[in-house]
């Protein structure tokens, strides 16, 4: 037995389950969209985080890793279990082909399974939709759940896809963003510690210079 599944965000540096096999690689006709909201990880009910699905478009391309799980049922059955309960904001199972080189017409691997959600909110009721580019980065720089903080969660993925070697632009602009929101955050925090004369305020450890990827610690507890 044997199964593939691809993973754009969180899973290319986290996978967090039993694999054989690790490829990178993309998928065609769709892209990063940081338009699911999530309620039990990186976010809660009250402040949703904002995290990625992926949204169809021809002839985009989509960069990540497609992970392989073989040897029995009983293999196939945990690792499932454990992804749709990671995944559970997501409420599609797609089966796409996947790629290895650029501008390739064969696929390294067809049937590979990816997890997506409808892009309607009275379907799918994590589906945020798109917004403002400063009123996602407020929202990822504020948003917290159980598993950290929602601006830790762009900038892992930036970091992710420098070093598989394919930056993206559209994350690199909303994680600079989320920076800029995070020093004004900041300093209007360091402003009213002054005021009330309060000791300084610990800068944000995940503070990060425009276009200055450096080291961030790996996540330890499920993600999404």
């Amino acid at each position: 037995m044997v199964f593939w599944v691809f993973g754009y965000g969180s899973l290319v540096w986290n996978p967090g389950f039993e694999f054989d096999e690790k490829i990178i690689g993309y998928i065609k006709d769709y892209k990063r969209v940081f338009d699911l909201a999530c309620i039990d990880h990186r976010g809660t009910p009250e402040n949703p985080a904002r995290t990625l699905t992926l949204e169809h478009e021809d002839g985009a391309i989509c960069w990540g890793a497609a992970y392989c799980v073989r040897g029995s049922l009983e293999r196939e059955r945990v690792a499932m279990e454990y992804l749709e309960h990671r995944e559970c904001e997501y409420d599609q199972k797609t089966l796409v082909n996947f790629y290895k080189e650029e501008n390739c017409l064969e696929p390294a691997l067809t049937g590979v399974i990816v997890f997506t959600s409808t892009p309607d909110k009275e379907l799918n009721k994590y589906y945020l939709g798109p917004a403002p580019l400063d009123d996602m980065a407020r929202q990822i720089a504020t948003a917290v759940g159980p598993c950290g903080n929602n601006r830790d969660y762009i900038f892992m993925l930036e970091k992710a896809l420098f070093d598989i070697g394919h930056e993206e632009e559209m994350v690199i602009e909303l994680a600079n963003e989320v920076r800029k929101v995070c020093e004004i955050l900041e300093n209007e925090i360091s402003r009213e510690n002054k005021l009330l004369g309060a000791a300084p305020h610990i800068a944000l450890k995940s503070h990060i210079p425009a276009l200055e990827l450096q080291p961030l610690p790996e996540a330890i507890a499920t993600d999404s």
